[in-house]
């Protein structure tokens, strides 16, 4: 058995749930250049995400949960964790977003993952309360990682990182195998290899013998 980690947001899915959110509040643009400057590590993640949850303060939780059932899977994606479950590896998402929206799209997809290490909005009266709290504000993804690698009885060397930001940057660099999706530009030269959709995540997978070829 491996572990294999996925980052959401840009990796798993093409969809930014603080950009979603955020379309609701009239500050998307704001949004999407927050998180661009954090995802090329120009800014800290955690001041990153709290500056995003400020801007959605008195975001009405129906709102935010229209947003969460927007959130997608990127083609193939949903194929391929039920591929690695099926072949008896352990499965996880790392993500600096939330909770709810990464809950509602393996929902819509059938799917899941042994674990989710993720963030949340607070609510307090129906609404938003602009705070964020979670495990990965101002804890890295490394730690996460080996803290379930050494839960499971998994060694580090067969560990598997997939991600595209610069908070991927502390999982890409102690995992065994370390793989950009589509990665920001300080990102990548710590990635063993990279790919640019989920049918050449699997071929990867396929090659380094996580998985067995579909055709076979």
């Amino acid at each position: 058995m491996k572990l294999v980690a996925f980052d959401f947001d840009g990796t798993l899915s093409d969809s930014e749930m603080t950009v979603l959110l955020g379309e609701r509040m009239g500050v998307a643009d704001e949004m999407a250049d927050i998180t661009e400057r954090a995802m090329n590590d120009e800014m800290s993640y955690a001041e990153s995400l709290r500056k995003r949850a400020s801007l959605l303060e008195g975001l009405e939780e129906e709102s935010a949960e229209e947003a969460y059932g927007e959130v997608e899977l990127r083609p193939g994606a949903a194929e391929l964790i039920q591929r690695l479950n099926d072949y008896g590896h352990a499965t996880a998402i790392l993500t600096g977003g939330f909770d709810r929206g990464v809950e509602r799209a393996l929902e819509a997809e059938g799917v899941e993952v042994d674990h989710i290490v993720s963030n949340r909005l607070p609510v307090k009266g129906g609404r938003l309360t602009g705070d964020v709290d979670g495990p990965l504000i101002e804890g890295t993804k490394d730690r996460e990682l080996e803290r379930l690698a050494d839960e499971l009885d998994v060694k580090m060397a067969h560990t598997v990182a997939v991600g595209d930001g610069a908070n991927d940057l502390p999982m890409l660099e102690v995992a065994g195998l370390a793989v950009g999706f589509v990665p920001k530009d300080a990102v990548r030269s710590s990635c063993d290899v990279v790919v640019a959709s989920m049918d050449r995540l699997a071929r990867v997978f396929e090659e380094r013998n996580l998985l067995r070829a579909a055709d076979e």
